[in-house]
């Protein structure tokens, strides 16, 4: 079953946190707060689900997560779907995966949604992301990013000393060293434990896709593929744990 997050950004201490997770199942949507909900002390509650320990089920997707998808209706729509390259996929129509690989970013707030990694037919990690912080880098690298070519291998540097984040993992290429963004907060913390079991030769990043004509949100398309260690279960964290204290 496929496990969709929302994450929520604290406006004043920048701290992502996980705040609910999304499940599909026999034709029910079920959205339950996680404790990072609780964590998070200036988080208010979504609209009219105000309790974070009652789950909420809907015969249709809520209105909070559908409002972040792309209207079929509007004209970029097809190119949209090339931007997420899933113009071809099987699961091209499917909201929970649209709303997985493109964040369900919108620009007037600051939430976002993404899909938990799950092992591929091969039984490894592999998840696809966008590039972040691109519209805070110089010009020399959103033109290095332009011309970058699908399989071109990225390598992580972790930002130990980045003030608002201390799992951040920055993306640069090979020679010249140029960085073209970073790792999604999200999958960070996963990836340094991958980093820890496996070793940092055996996490291959690859462009996936450019995007010249997109917004810088979805400008770089991202692929890590990892061994999937023994008892590794990603987005595994405290703050993860659904409330209540149990799973549907």
């Amino acid at each position: 079953m496929k496990k969709l997050y929302l994450i929520w950004q604290d406006p004043k201490t920048r701290r992502w946190f996980p705040v609910g997770r999304l499940t599909y199942n026999d034709k029910v949507y079920c959205f339950m707060y996680t404790k990072g909900a609780k964590k998070a002390s200036n988080f208010i509650p979504l609209g009219r689900m105000s309790n974070l320990e009652v789950p909420y089920e809907s015969s249709e997707l809520f209105p909070l997560f559908a409002n972040r998808l792309l209207s079929k209706t509007r004209p970029e729509y097809e190119k949209f779907l090339h931007w997420l390259n899933l113009y071809d996929s099987d699961s091209n129509d499917n909201p929970i995966v649209l709303l997985g690989r493109s964040g369900g970013i919108r620009e007037t707030d600051s939430m976002e949604v993404f899909l938990c990694p799950q092992k591929d037919k091969d039984g490894k990690y592999h998840v696809s992301f966008f590039s972040r912080g691109i519209r805070y880098l110089p010009k020399h690298a959103l033109e290095v990013i332009n011309s970058l070519n699908p399989n071109d291998q990225l390598f992580i540097m972790s930002d130990l000393q980045n003030p608002s984040d201390e799992f951040a993992i920055a993306l640069r290429t090979g020679e010249p060293v140029t960085i073209v963004g970073y790792c999604p907060s999200y999958l960070a913390e996963d990836f340094h434990s991958l980093l820890k079991e496996c070793g940092p030769n055996s996490l291959k990043i690859t462009v996936e896709r450019v995007n010249s004509d997109a917004p810088t949100q979805l400008r770089l398309l991202c692929s890590m593929i990892a061994p999937w260690p023994n008892n590794f279960e990603p987005c595994d964290g405290e703050l993860f744990e659904v409330l209540p204290e149990r799973v549907l």
